[in-house]
């Protein structure tokens, strides 16, 4: 899932190099840190959060297997 993370906010911003996704790990969650440069957080939360939220439902089906919950925060 971290892959897919990394692939998707790479084919969304203009400086691909910038982005580095993090992953911790909780007793019942999965949270991922996405950072980018700061002139691509635009392009990575879309407008009123949409482009965010549409990164967090693919993350959660990619997770339905697994009985853990997966998050997404944006740096």
């Amino acid at each position: 899932m971290e892959n897919l993370v990394e692939f998707l906010a790479k084919s969304l911003v203009e400086d691909p190099s910038a982005v580095h996704v993090y992953r911790k790990e909780t007793r019942y969650a999965t949270i991922f840190k996405l950072r980018v440069a700061p002139s691509d957080m635009g392009r990575v939360i879309g407008r009123s959060g949409r482009v965010a939220n549409a990164i967090r439902g693919l993350l959660r089906a990619a997770a339905r297997n697994e009985s853990r919950e997966v998050m997404l925060d944006i740096d």
